[in-house]
């Protein structure tokens, strides 16, 4: 019995070093690295109803990732020197030509009011690209001249705009200007038209990693998706589009809306009242980099902040 008890008390005494070589909180297994690296994403600040906010400040907001705060670098509002922003429109192709077209009026007036620091960039969704018929330009004029009627249901069109909006995203060049979308749809996956489609994932993930925020209008009618229950999957399909990128998801209903003027009166409080937040985070263990989760808050009242759910941060 004797020499049995040798080899037990050497494994414990083993076990108590290896143990004691661990920081306290942490896991032989995963360690959380001690290598920060910044992470930048767009803060959409507004009041009650799109009204403006009050001012805000850094010491105002709070950032938490993996239940953590953050330290927050940096929080400069989108003004000034710092109000650069591409604004792409994407229109599905494949939509009725109806609905887009007896707004062509408020959508130009909205384009061509855009300020000078703003790029605007027509997009049509087709064959699962993202087709420009007029690049990004300050001349807003002639972007605006651009605009046509979508060609609807036409054999050999994409039948999934979320296709498109991935290649638009994937092609987009990185810069220090706002990068933001409006998408201009009935929401219908045509692809895959029922629920947890597999090209809405794909989109989302490429539009959380590259930081392109979407603001979706919904712009469909009965007809388009041919039973309720596919006009609310295609209008879900918006929300986590809009949703996951920190964007403004704009609805009047499943009825084509009446007048496009007071949805682009919000979106355009939403684009003067946005602030570009920097915070440090620990650095990914995955070779591949990985989401993470994140949360903004702040103790001022009355102030409804919109950004990002998720953040993508790099590995070794």
């Amino acid at each position: 019995m004797r020499k049995a008890t040798l080899p037990l008390v050497l494994a414990l005494a083993v076990a108590v070093i290896v143990l004691a070589g661990w920081p306290a909180n942490s896991s032989p297994v995963t360690q959380a690295s001690s290598i920060t690296v910044p992470i930048s994403t767009v803060v959409t600040v507004l009041g009650p109803d799109y009204s403006a906010p009050p001012a805000i400040s850094k010491n105002d907001i709070i950032v938490y990732a993996q239940k953590k705060r953050q330290d927050v670098t940096s929080w400069t509002p989108a003004q000034g020197a710092n109000a650069g922003l591409q604004l792409a429109i994407l229109i599905d192709n494949n939509d009725s030509p109806t609905a887009i077209g007896q707004h062509f009026g408020e959508i130009k007036d909205f384009i061509n009011s855009q300020p000078d620091t703003t790029q605007v960039g027509l997009f049509y969704a087709v064959a699962g690209s993202a087709r420009a018929a007029a690049p990004f330009s300050a001349d807003h004029s002639a972007v605006a001249q651009k605009l046509r009627l979508p060609l609807g249901r036409v054999s050999g069109q994409s039948p999934s705009i979320y296709l498109s909006l991935s290649d638009l995203v994937t092609h987009w060049p990185t810069g220090s200007a706002r990068r933001e979308v409006l998408m201009i749809a009935s929401g219908v996956d045509r692809l895959h038209p029922g629920v947890q489609s597999p090209y809405v994932d794909e989109a989302v993930n490429k539009i959380q990693k590259s930081g392109v925020i979407v603001h979706t209008l919904y712009s469909g009618g009965l007809r388009l998706a041919n039973t309720t229950l596919l006009q609310s999957i295609a209008w879900q399909n918006l929300q986590l589009v809009a949703g996951g990128s920190g964007g403004q998801e704009f609805f009047q209903g499943f009825e084509t809306p009446v007048d496009f003027t007071p949805l682009f009166r919000e979106l355009d409080t939403t684009l003067k009242n946005q602030y570009l937040l920097t915070f440090n985070t620990p650095q990914s263990n995955k070779k591949k980099g990985e989401f993470r989760s994140i949360q903004i808050r702040t103790e001022l009242p009355k102030v409804n902040l919109s950004y990002a759910s998720r953040v993508y941060v790099q590995g070794p």
